[in-house]
């Protein structure tokens, strides 16, 4: 029962991956505009580019990971189909 929970939580595909960095994405555009509101000027636009960058990294990791997950799959794939090719 946990895993089928624990399995709503992984990110399986591209699409899955930019709803979340939108997501994210909002949610920093909207940090940062309470950033221009309670700080000087300068502050305040250096901490909202600062909470955009952080999404960009983010979203840089997450598909980066995505691909890497993808990757491996398809290695263990090749292997396992190597093996079973070998196999007396």
């Amino acid at each position: 029962m946990l895993r089928k929970i624990g399995r709503l939580f992984v990110i399986k595909n591209r699409f899955e991956a930019f709803a979340i960095i939108y997501a994210l994405a909002l949610g920093a555009t909207n940090r940062g505009l309470v950033y221009l509101e309670a700080f000087p000027p300068y502050w305040g636009e250096a901490l909202f580019l600062a909470a955009c960058c952080a999404v960009m990294m983010g979203g840089a990791a997450i598909l980066d990971g995505l691909k890497t997950k993808n990757e491996l799959e398809d290695l263990k794939a090749q292997l396992a189909a190597a093996r079973s090719n070998t196999a007396p």
